[in-house]
This record gives structure tokens, sequence and C-alpha cells, in this order.
């Protein structure tokens, strides 16, 4: 019984390696905006995915991985950036978000239905743009309102998309319990 533990352990360690690859090959599919230091992407589906197929455990450890891949200059983040500047810059609270999200996600690990994961990416989602807002409004000193217009509304249609696309792929992908 211990071996296998150890070797569902090994194989969820591998596959949160995975998807923080995933979570970057995401990122590099971005849209610049000129009104925000926040780009269009597809980063999000990561940490869903990764919650909703690995748990909250290891769900957060595949978003962890990716900031400190980042964190040590490999190009992950957004238009293939890394380093800590983007880390504690304005769209720094996003990353953070991610890890949240993967976390949140991850309560799906043992449920099954549709509803019940689009309710948890929706909690993820809310989560990721709170911390991103939040620091976002602490590093330029912008208003509520400006970091909202800034960072939340441009985001909704896309991030609705995004929650719909990993909803149907959910269907067909097998949670490693």
């Amino acid at each position: 019984m211990k071996e296998n533990n150890n070797a569902l352990r090994t194989k969820k360690l591998i596959l949160a390696g995975l998807f923080a690859a995933l979570t970057a090959v995401c990122s590099w599919i971005n849209i610049p905006l000129f009104f925000t230091p926040v780009p269009i992407n597809l980063a999000l589906i990561g940490p869903y995915m990764a919650g909703l197929v690995l748990g909250s455990r290891f769900g957060l450890i595949s978003q962890v991985i990716y900031i400190l891949l980042g964190s040590i200059g490999l190009p992950v983040f957004a238009g293939f950036t890394g380093g800590l500047d983007k880390i504690v810059g304005p769209t720094g609270g996003f990353l953070l978000g991610y890890v949240i999200c993967a976390l949140i996600c991850g309560l799906a690990l043992r449920r099954k239905g549709t509803k019940f994961h689009v309710a948890l990416m929706l909690l993820g989602l809310a989560s990721c743009y709170a911390c991103g807002l939040i620091w976002f409004m602490i590093s330029t000193k912008a208003t509520l309102w400006a970091g909202f217009t800034a960072c939340v509304l441009p985001f909704l249609p896309g991030d609705a998309v995004k929650i719909a696309l990993v909803a149907v792929l959910m269907r067909y992908l097998p949670k490693v319990e």
C-alpha cells in the first residue's frame, strides 16, 4: 500500500510540473492592451485544470512551481517574461491569485458535476481578481474604480469563455485520486 501511495505522489508531482508548463504556455498566448499593464491571456486555464484534476494540494504546488520558475528569470510569464520584477510589479497579484485559484478549484476533486466545477472556477476567478486588483491598486496607487476598469472589467467575457472551455474539457479528463 505504501508503495502505491509513493507512486501516486510521484505521479501527482510530475503532473503538477506539467500543469505549471501548461500555465506558462497559456501565458504566452496573450494580447497586450494599450490601457492597462494586464494582458489578455489564457493563463487561468492552468490553475483551473490543475486544481480540478490534481486537487487542492498538488494544484497549488503546480502554480507555486510556475511562479518559482518565473521568479528565477525563466520566461514563463505573459509576453515571454520572467523575473522578480514581474512578481512585485503591477500584475504580480494575479500570480498569487493563480495559486489561490488552483487551491479553490481543487476542492472539486472528490465531487462530480459540471455545475460544481463552474462554481469553484468562478470562486477561483474572483479570488484571482481580488488578489490582482488589490496588488494593482497598491503598486500603482490607483483608485478602486480605475483598478476595476483596468484589471477586471475588460477580462470578464474572455474569462467566461475560459471557464466554459475548461468545464467541457473536464468531462473528458480523469481526476488523479
